[in-house]
C-alpha cells in the first residue's frame, strides 16, 4: 500500500513538470533561447515540488534544507571541476582541441571588460577570469541550479528510495533528469543521434554522484552547488580555454564524448563506493 502510495506521489509530480516545463520548452524552441525561459525552465521542478507537497499535505519545510557537513559542499565543488579539468586535459593531449593563445584570452578578457587594466597580460587575464567565473559566476549559476535540485535531488529521489535501491534511484532518476532535457537537445543539436546518446551517458553518471552526496549529506545544498559548478566549468570556463580543431567537434564540450567517458569512469565509481557503504 506504501509502494503504491509512494509511486502515485511520483507519477503526480513528474506529470505536473512535464506540464509546466513544456511551456518553457515551447518559448525557448520556438520563440527564443533567453535566459528568463531558460532560467523558467530550471525552475519548473522546484514548483511541481511545492504543487506536489501542498496536493499531499505535507509541508515545505519537510525537504531536506539543512546546509549539512561542510565536507560535501567542498567536495561537490571540487569534484566537477576535478572531472571538467581531466576531460579538456585529454582533448588536448589527444589533440581533439588545443590550448588557447594569447589572443584567444585577450578576447574573453574583453568580454569581462578587464583589458586596459593597469598592465595584465593574457595569463593574468585568463586567472582573473577563471577566478570570476569559479566563483561570482558559480552563486549566479545556484539560483537557477537550486529550481531544478530542490526537485530532483530535494524531494524526487528520497520518494525514489522509499521504493528504488541506490542504483535503481540513480538510474531512473538519470533517466528522467536527461529525459527533460530532450527537446533542447533534438533542436539545437548538429548531431542528434550522438549528443543524445552522450548527454544521457553524462546524466545518468551524474545521477549517480549527485544522489551519493545527497544521501550522505541529508541535505540538497551539494547537489545544487555541484550542479552550479558542472555548469559552469564544462560550459563557461574549459571551452573558452579550448581551440576547435576541425573534424574533432563531438569530442568536445557538454555532449561531447570525452566528458561522456570521464563522467562514466566517475559514475562507476561513486557506484561502487554507494554499494560499498550500503548506501
Amino acid at each position: 500500500m506504501e509502494r503504491k502510495k509512494t509511486w502515485n506521489i511520483i507519477f503526480i509530480f513528474l506529470a505536473i513538470v512535464t506540464i509546466l516545463s513544456s511551456l518553457f520548452h515551447y518559448a525557448i524552441v520556438n520563440l527564443y533561447p533567453s535566459r528568463i525561459y531558460i532560467g523558467g525552465l530550471m525552475w519548473c521542478p522546484a514548483i511541481a515540488t511545492i504543487i506536489t507537497l501542498k496536493l499531499i499535505k505535507r509541508p515545505i519545510s519537510s525537504l531536506n534544507w539543512n546546509w549539512g557537513n561542510w565536507k560535501y559542499i567542498r567536495l561537490s565543488y571540487f569534484i566537477p571541476a576535478l572531472y571538467g579539468l581531466i576531460t579538456y586535459i585529454l582533448i588536448w593531449v589527444f589533440g581533439f582541441g588545443s590550448l588557447t593563445n594569447g589572443e584567444e584570452i585577450t578576447e574573453w578578457g574583453k568580454e569581462l571588460g578587464l583589458i586596459g587594466i593597469g598592465t595584465l597580460n593574457p595569463t593574468s587575464i585568463g586567472i582573473i577570469a577563471i577566478i570570476l567565473l569559479g566563483t561570482i559566476e558559480v552563486i549566479r549559476a545556484v539560483a537557477t541550479t537550486l529550481g531544478e535540485e530542490i526537485g530532483w535531488r530535494g524531494f524526487f529521489i528520497f520518494e525514489l528510495k522509499k521504493v528504488l535501491s541506490f542504483t535503481g534511484v540513480s538510474v531512473f532518476s538519470g533517466i528522467i533528469w536527461a529525459s527533460w532535457h530532450w527537446p533542447l537537445i533534438v533542436y539545437y543539436g548538429e548531431n542528434v543521434i550522438l549528443e543524445l546518446t552522450t548527454f544521457y551517458v553524462v546524466i545518468v553518471s551524474m545521477s549517480f554522484i549527485m544522489t551519493y552526496y545527497t544521501f550522505k549529506s541529508k541535505s540538497l545544498w551539494p547537489a545544487v552547488i555541484f550542479h552550479a559548478v558542472s555548469n559552469v566549468y564544462i560550459q563557461k570556463i574549459l571551452p573558452e580555454l579550448t581551440i576547435k580543431n576541425e573534424g574533432t567537434e563531438h569530442w568536445l564540450g557538454e555532449n561531447g564524448i570525452m566528458f561522456a567517458i570521464v563522467t562514466c569512469v566517475f559514475g562507476i565509481y561513486f557506484w561502487r563506493k554507494a554499494i560499498k557503504e550500503k548506501l
